[in-house]
Protein backbone atom coordinates (compact mmCIF):
# COMPACT_ATOMS: atom_id res chain seq x y z
CA UNK A 1 0.00 0.00 0.00
CA UNK A 2 0.89 3.61 0.05
CA UNK A 3 1.16 6.23 2.88
CA UNK A 4 -1.23 5.26 5.45
CA UNK A 5 -3.72 8.02 5.48
CA UNK A 6 -4.69 9.31 9.08
CA UNK A 7 -7.79 11.17 9.95
CA UNK A 8 -6.74 13.16 13.64
CA UNK A 9 -9.66 13.89 16.11
CA UNK A 10 -8.57 16.91 18.11
CA UNK A 11 -6.46 19.88 17.08
CA UNK A 12 -5.10 20.90 20.94
CA UNK A 13 -2.31 19.51 23.51
CA UNK A 14 -2.05 15.64 22.61
CA UNK A 15 -2.58 15.93 19.13
CA UNK A 16 0.44 18.80 19.19
CA UNK A 17 2.25 15.78 20.75
CA UNK A 18 1.32 13.36 17.85
CA UNK A 19 1.47 15.86 15.01
CA UNK A 20 5.26 16.01 15.97
CA UNK A 21 5.62 12.45 14.99
CA UNK A 22 3.04 13.05 11.68
CA UNK A 23 5.96 15.48 10.80
CA UNK A 24 8.23 13.58 11.00
CA UNK A 25 7.35 10.75 9.14
CA UNK A 26 6.11 11.94 5.98
CA UNK A 27 7.57 9.11 4.18
CA UNK A 28 5.02 6.36 5.60
CA UNK A 29 2.29 8.47 6.67
CA UNK A 30 -0.18 11.15 5.38
CA UNK A 31 -2.55 13.38 7.32
CA UNK A 32 -5.86 13.84 5.29
CA UNK A 33 -7.93 15.09 7.41
CA UNK A 34 -7.97 16.92 11.43
CA UNK A 35 -11.07 17.75 13.33
CA UNK A 36 -11.58 20.21 16.15
CA UNK A 37 -14.79 21.55 17.66
CA UNK A 38 -12.79 24.71 17.41
CA UNK A 39 -11.90 25.09 13.79
CA UNK A 40 -8.83 27.59 14.16
CA UNK A 41 -7.50 25.35 16.56
CA UNK A 42 -6.97 23.41 13.12
CA UNK A 43 -5.46 26.48 11.31
CA UNK A 44 -2.67 26.60 14.06
CA UNK A 45 -1.81 23.29 14.24
CA UNK A 46 -1.47 22.58 10.80
CA UNK A 47 0.65 25.52 10.32
CA UNK A 48 2.99 24.95 13.26
CA UNK A 49 3.99 21.55 11.67
CA UNK A 50 3.49 22.08 7.81
CA UNK A 51 0.69 20.55 7.06
CA UNK A 52 -0.95 20.98 3.57
CA UNK A 53 -4.13 19.45 1.65
CA UNK A 54 -5.86 18.02 4.81
CA UNK A 55 -10.03 18.30 5.11
CA UNK A 56 -11.30 20.08 8.13
CA UNK A 57 -13.94 18.91 10.13
CA UNK A 58 -15.84 20.33 13.60
CA UNK A 59 -17.93 16.96 14.35
CA UNK A 60 -15.86 13.98 14.97
CA UNK A 61 -19.10 11.45 13.51
CA UNK A 62 -19.10 13.14 10.30
CA UNK A 63 -15.66 13.17 9.93
CA UNK A 64 -15.25 9.65 10.49
CA UNK A 65 -17.93 8.73 8.46
CA UNK A 66 -16.97 10.50 5.74
CA UNK A 67 -12.80 10.95 5.65
CA UNK A 68 -11.35 8.46 3.58
CA UNK A 69 -8.64 6.82 5.59
CA UNK A 70 -6.73 4.12 7.30
CA UNK A 71 -6.40 5.15 10.41
CA UNK A 72 -8.30 7.58 13.22
CA UNK A 73 -6.03 9.03 15.74
CA UNK A 74 -8.05 9.98 18.73
CA UNK A 75 -6.56 12.89 20.71
CA UNK A 76 -9.82 13.92 22.42
CA UNK A 77 -10.56 14.37 26.51
CA UNK A 78 -10.45 10.77 27.65
CA UNK A 79 -14.10 10.31 28.06
CA UNK A 80 -14.58 10.57 24.38
CA UNK A 81 -12.28 7.75 23.44
CA UNK A 82 -14.75 5.37 23.41
CA UNK A 83 -17.29 6.80 21.40
CA UNK A 84 -14.88 8.13 18.69
CA UNK A 85 -13.42 4.55 18.54
CA UNK A 86 -16.92 2.76 18.52
CA UNK A 87 -17.43 4.46 15.69
CA UNK A 88 -14.50 4.29 13.56
CA UNK A 89 -14.17 0.41 14.02
CA UNK A 90 -18.13 0.53 12.61
CA UNK A 91 -16.18 2.17 9.54
CA UNK A 92 -13.66 -0.27 9.55
CA UNK A 93 -10.54 1.80 10.27
CA UNK A 94 -7.37 1.07 12.69
CA UNK A 95 -7.85 3.16 15.94
CA UNK A 96 -5.04 5.24 17.84
CA UNK A 97 -6.13 6.05 21.08
CA UNK A 98 -4.09 8.17 23.35
CA UNK A 99 -3.83 7.50 27.63
CA UNK A 100 -5.97 6.79 29.30
CA UNK A 101 -7.55 4.06 26.68
CA UNK A 102 -11.16 5.28 28.55
CA UNK A 103 -12.27 6.27 31.42
CA UNK A 104 -13.81 2.95 32.60
CA UNK A 105 -12.53 -0.83 32.46
CA UNK A 106 -16.04 -1.31 30.74
CA UNK A 107 -15.78 1.16 28.10
CA UNK A 108 -12.24 -0.02 27.51
CA UNK A 109 -13.71 -3.72 26.80
CA UNK A 110 -16.44 -2.50 24.24
CA UNK A 111 -13.13 -0.64 22.36
CA UNK A 112 -11.10 -3.86 22.19
CA UNK A 113 -14.40 -6.22 21.01
CA UNK A 114 -15.11 -3.22 18.48
CA UNK A 115 -11.65 -3.60 17.19
CA UNK A 116 -12.08 -7.89 17.21
CA UNK A 117 -15.39 -7.88 15.61
CA UNK A 118 -14.20 -5.13 12.77
CA UNK A 119 -10.94 -7.04 12.22
CA UNK A 120 -8.90 -3.90 12.91
CA UNK A 121 -5.68 -3.50 15.17
CA UNK A 122 -6.04 -0.94 18.26
CA UNK A 123 -2.91 0.58 19.74
CA UNK A 124 -2.74 2.53 22.99
CA UNK A 125 -0.37 5.31 22.71
CA UNK A 126 2.36 4.76 25.77
CA UNK A 127 5.17 6.92 24.68
CA UNK A 128 7.55 5.91 27.44
CA UNK A 129 8.31 2.96 25.60
CA UNK A 130 10.02 5.06 22.91
CA UNK A 131 11.71 7.44 25.41
CA UNK A 132 15.40 6.66 23.84
CA UNK A 133 17.21 7.11 27.72
CA UNK A 134 14.36 4.30 28.86
CA UNK A 135 15.27 2.25 26.13
CA UNK A 136 19.03 2.78 26.86
CA UNK A 137 18.49 1.88 30.35
CA UNK A 138 16.68 -1.40 29.47
CA UNK A 139 19.43 -2.63 27.38
CA UNK A 140 22.01 -1.79 30.16
CA UNK A 141 19.83 -3.80 32.31
CA UNK A 142 19.90 -6.53 29.60
CA UNK A 143 23.52 -6.96 29.52
CA UNK A 144 23.24 -7.14 33.56
CA UNK A 145 25.16 -4.33 34.35
CA UNK A 146 23.02 -3.59 37.60
CA UNK A 147 22.62 -7.99 38.21
CA UNK A 148 19.54 -8.91 38.91
CA UNK A 149 16.48 -6.52 38.68
CA UNK A 150 14.69 -5.96 42.20
CA UNK A 151 12.65 -3.41 42.23
CA UNK A 152 11.86 -0.21 40.27
CA UNK A 153 10.72 2.92 41.46
CA UNK A 154 8.91 5.20 38.57
CA UNK A 155 6.28 8.42 39.00
CA UNK A 156 4.97 11.41 37.04
CA UNK A 157 4.54 14.41 38.95
CA UNK A 158 3.69 18.08 37.92
CA UNK A 159 1.58 20.84 39.76
CA UNK A 160 -1.66 19.94 38.17
CA UNK A 161 -3.39 19.07 34.66
CA UNK A 162 -4.64 22.14 32.45
CA UNK A 163 -7.54 20.47 31.64
CA UNK A 164 -11.12 21.52 32.74
CA UNK A 165 -12.03 17.74 31.92
CA UNK A 166 -9.48 16.65 34.61
CA UNK A 167 -11.57 18.26 37.16
CA UNK A 168 -14.28 15.98 37.06
CA UNK A 169 -14.07 11.66 37.49
CA UNK A 170 -17.40 11.58 34.72
CA UNK A 171 -14.90 12.88 32.38
CA UNK A 172 -11.28 11.70 33.14
CA UNK A 173 -12.13 8.30 35.06
CA UNK A 174 -10.06 9.48 38.09
CA UNK A 175 -7.38 11.70 39.04
CA UNK A 176 -3.51 11.87 38.91
CA UNK A 177 -3.09 8.10 39.33
CA UNK A 178 -5.38 7.71 36.05
CA UNK A 179 -3.85 10.71 33.99
CA UNK A 180 -0.04 10.49 35.18
CA UNK A 181 0.14 7.24 36.53
CA UNK A 182 -1.02 5.64 33.59
CA UNK A 183 2.15 6.11 32.52
CA UNK A 184 4.53 4.40 35.66
CA UNK A 185 1.40 1.73 35.43
CA UNK A 186 1.90 0.64 31.51
CA UNK A 187 5.45 1.05 31.51
CA UNK A 188 6.07 -1.79 34.13
CA UNK A 189 2.88 -4.09 32.75
CA UNK A 190 5.15 -3.51 29.20
CA UNK A 191 8.30 -4.70 30.90
CA UNK A 192 6.29 -7.76 32.56
CA UNK A 193 3.98 -8.11 29.89
CA UNK A 194 1.52 -7.65 32.42
CA UNK A 195 2.67 -10.53 34.26
CA UNK A 196 1.48 -8.92 37.85
CA UNK A 197 0.02 -10.16 40.78
CA UNK A 198 -0.96 -7.85 43.15
CA UNK A 199 -1.26 -4.14 44.35
CA UNK A 200 -1.94 -2.25 47.33
CA UNK A 201 -2.36 1.72 47.00
CA UNK A 202 -2.75 4.84 48.98
CA UNK A 203 -4.16 8.22 47.25
CA UNK A 204 -5.21 11.45 48.57
CA UNK A 205 -8.50 11.03 48.70
CA UNK A 206 -9.88 13.59 46.80
CA UNK A 207 -11.63 16.82 47.20
CA UNK A 208 -11.34 18.03 50.35
CA UNK A 209 -9.12 15.37 51.27
CA UNK A 210 -6.59 16.69 48.77
CA UNK A 211 -3.45 17.96 49.51
CA UNK A 212 -3.68 20.85 47.63
CA UNK A 213 -6.74 20.60 44.76
CA UNK A 214 -9.41 20.65 46.74
CA UNK A 215 -11.93 21.47 43.75
CA UNK A 216 -10.44 18.80 41.82
CA UNK A 217 -12.53 14.92 42.52
CA UNK A 218 -10.16 12.99 42.12
CA UNK A 219 -6.70 12.26 44.35
CA UNK A 220 -4.08 14.91 43.60
CA UNK A 221 -1.70 12.11 44.94
CA UNK A 222 -1.81 8.62 44.90
CA UNK A 223 1.03 5.73 44.93
CA UNK A 224 1.19 1.97 44.64
CA UNK A 225 2.95 -1.13 45.53
CA UNK A 226 2.99 -3.75 42.69
CA UNK A 227 4.34 -7.11 42.77
CA UNK A 228 5.35 -9.02 39.33
CA UNK A 229 5.08 -12.98 38.49
CA UNK A 230 9.33 -12.91 38.70
CA UNK A 231 9.28 -11.62 41.82
CA UNK A 232 10.20 -8.22 41.38
CA UNK A 233 8.52 -5.33 42.93
CA UNK A 234 7.80 -1.75 41.69
CA UNK A 235 6.57 1.90 43.90
CA UNK A 236 4.66 3.74 41.31
CA UNK A 237 3.70 7.80 41.62
CA UNK A 238 1.64 10.07 40.47
CA UNK A 239 0.81 13.51 42.27
CA UNK A 240 -0.49 16.89 41.47
CA UNK A 241 1.73 18.84 44.12
CA UNK A 242 5.04 18.87 42.02
CA UNK A 243 5.89 22.31 41.29
CA UNK A 244 8.89 23.39 38.79
CA UNK A 245 8.31 21.28 36.11
CA UNK A 246 6.76 17.75 35.05
CA UNK A 247 9.09 14.79 36.67
CA UNK A 248 9.03 11.67 34.94
CA UNK A 249 11.83 9.76 36.93
CA UNK A 250 12.31 5.76 36.95
CA UNK A 251 14.59 3.89 38.99
CA UNK A 252 15.81 0.47 38.87
CA UNK A 253 17.48 -1.07 41.56
CA UNK A 254 19.47 -4.53 40.98
CA UNK A 255 21.76 -6.91 43.61
CA UNK A 256 24.41 -5.88 41.73
CA UNK A 257 23.48 -2.09 40.79
CA UNK A 258 21.36 0.50 40.05
CA UNK A 259 20.31 2.72 37.27
CA UNK A 260 18.66 6.38 37.33
CA UNK A 261 16.54 7.70 34.22
CA UNK A 262 15.29 11.44 34.50
CA UNK A 263 13.36 12.32 30.87
CA UNK A 264 12.00 15.13 31.48
CA UNK A 265 15.34 17.06 33.22
CA UNK A 266 17.90 15.66 31.97
CA UNK A 267 19.17 18.19 29.47
CA UNK A 268 22.31 19.11 28.12
CA UNK A 269 21.14 22.53 28.75
CA UNK A 270 22.22 24.47 32.03
CA UNK A 271 20.19 27.81 31.53
CA UNK A 272 20.71 31.05 33.70
CA UNK A 273 17.96 33.97 33.13
CA UNK A 274 16.87 36.91 34.54
CA UNK A 275 14.28 37.64 32.05
CA UNK A 276 13.09 34.09 31.82
CA UNK A 277 13.32 31.86 28.78
CA UNK A 278 9.93 31.40 26.26
CA UNK A 279 10.06 27.75 26.87
CA UNK A 280 11.88 25.63 28.91
CA UNK A 281 10.25 22.24 29.88
CA UNK A 282 6.38 20.66 30.33
CA UNK A 283 4.63 22.39 32.98
CA UNK A 284 7.25 24.91 34.54
CA UNK A 285 5.39 27.75 35.27
CA UNK A 286 8.42 30.21 35.47
CA UNK A 287 11.56 30.30 33.35
CA UNK A 288 13.73 32.57 35.45
CA UNK A 289 17.12 31.45 37.40
CA UNK A 290 18.16 28.65 36.98
CA UNK A 291 16.31 25.64 34.48
CA UNK A 292 17.11 23.19 32.18
CA UNK A 293 15.56 24.10 29.03
CA UNK A 294 14.32 20.57 26.45
CA UNK A 295 16.04 19.50 23.83
CA UNK A 296 14.06 18.03 21.40
CA UNK A 297 11.58 17.21 24.04
CA UNK A 298 8.65 15.35 21.65
CA UNK A 299 11.71 12.80 20.79
CA UNK A 300 12.95 12.22 24.04
CA UNK A 301 9.86 11.61 25.31
CA UNK A 302 8.94 8.94 23.02
CA UNK A 303 6.26 10.92 20.82
CA UNK A 304 8.04 10.76 17.45
CA UNK A 305 9.06 7.01 17.25
CA UNK A 306 5.85 5.87 18.60
CA UNK A 307 3.43 7.79 15.89
CA UNK A 308 6.05 6.07 13.45
CA UNK A 309 5.61 2.61 14.98
CA UNK A 310 2.14 2.81 15.02
CA UNK A 311 2.33 4.19 11.14
CA UNK A 312 4.39 1.35 10.50
CA UNK A 313 1.89 -1.32 12.00
CA UNK A 314 -1.05 0.26 10.74
CA UNK A 315 0.50 -0.12 7.10
CA UNK A 316 1.34 -3.74 7.31
CA UNK A 317 -2.10 -4.39 9.49
CA UNK A 318 -0.22 -5.74 12.57
CA UNK A 319 -0.24 -5.56 15.92
CA UNK A 320 1.68 -2.52 17.75
CA UNK A 321 4.57 -4.40 20.63
CA UNK A 322 3.80 -5.09 24.22
CA UNK A 323 2.63 -2.40 26.07
CA UNK A 324 0.71 -0.59 22.49
CA UNK A 325 -1.81 -2.96 22.00
CA UNK A 326 -4.97 -1.91 22.73
CA UNK A 327 -5.39 -4.84 25.49
CA UNK A 328 -2.14 -3.64 26.95
CA UNK A 329 -4.28 -0.17 27.35
CA UNK A 330 -7.05 -2.06 28.99
CA UNK A 331 -4.74 -3.52 31.60
CA UNK A 332 -3.40 -0.12 32.41
CA UNK A 333 -7.12 1.34 33.04
CA UNK A 334 -8.33 -2.39 34.84
CA UNK A 335 -4.89 -1.73 37.14
CA UNK A 336 -5.58 1.59 37.99
CA UNK A 337 -9.07 0.67 38.72
CA UNK A 338 -7.64 -2.08 41.07
CA UNK A 339 -5.51 0.81 42.63
CA UNK A 340 -8.46 2.97 43.36
CA UNK A 341 -10.26 0.25 45.16
CA UNK A 342 -6.54 -1.03 47.44
CA UNK A 343 -6.81 2.62 48.10
CA UNK A 344 -10.88 3.01 49.17
CA UNK A 345 -10.93 0.03 50.81
CA UNK A 346 -7.58 -0.40 52.77
CA UNK A 347 -6.50 -4.27 50.66
CA UNK A 348 -3.81 -5.65 48.87
CA UNK A 349 -6.18 -6.64 45.37
CA UNK A 350 -4.60 -9.91 43.82
CA UNK A 351 -4.76 -10.25 39.97
CA UNK A 352 -8.02 -12.59 39.63
CA UNK A 353 -6.49 -13.00 35.63
CA UNK A 354 -3.60 -15.21 35.75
Amino acid sequence: MGKVRVLLIGAAFSADLHAEGYARCGDIAELVAICDKDTSRIKTLADRYGFKDYAVYDDMFKAIEEVDCDVVDICLPNFLHHDAALAAFKKGRHVISEKPLATTVEDAKEMLDAAEAAGKKLYYAEDWLFAPALNRALEVIDEGAIGKPMFVRARECHNGSHSPFAQTIKFCGGGSMVHLGVHPVCFMLALKNNRWTEVVAMTSGGGESNLRHKTMEGEDWGAALMRFEDGTTALLEANYVSEGGMEDVIDFYGDQGCLHVDLTFSSALNLFSIPGAKYTVEKADITTGWSRPAVDEKFNLGYVNEIRHFMESARDNKDAKVGLRGVDGYEAIRVINLIYKSAREGVAVKNDKL
